[in-house]
């Protein structure tokens, strides 16, 4: 359990990055860009915790999965920017394959 924490603050370190990387004005920015760069490298430093007991292929489905339906929620609340049908339905199948792994694969027992 303790290893999914990490996880989540990996996830939520990495999303709070990605969220700062288009006001970071391809790095001209200095602030947006330390927050940045803070985040990255604490997003990767909790990531290696997780990683003492979930496999890193799990580990890392589970990271872009919650991580894009985070930064799709950044993206429309923050930029204005929407998704179409397609884009919703194929992030549904991303959560879909991960929840498949999680429930059915003896990969994620460690």
């Amino acid at each position: 359990m303790k290893n999914y924490l990490f996880l989540a603050a990996a996830i939520l370190c990495e999303t709070i990055a990605t969220s700062f990387l288009k006001k970071t004005e391809q790095f001209t920015k200095i602030g947006p860009s330390i927050i940045f760069v803070l985040a990255m490298a604490s997003s990767f430093y909790l990531l290696t915790f997780a990683l003492k007991g979930i496999p890193i292929g799990i580990a890392y489905a589970i990271w872009s999965a919650v991580g894009i339906v985070l930064i799709s929620l950044v993206g429309y609340f923050a930029y204005q920017q929407k998704l179409d049908l397609p884009a919703i339905i194929g992030i549904g199948f991303i959560i879909v394959g991960v929840v498949i792994i999680n429930l059915f694969s003896k990969s994620s027992v460690h």
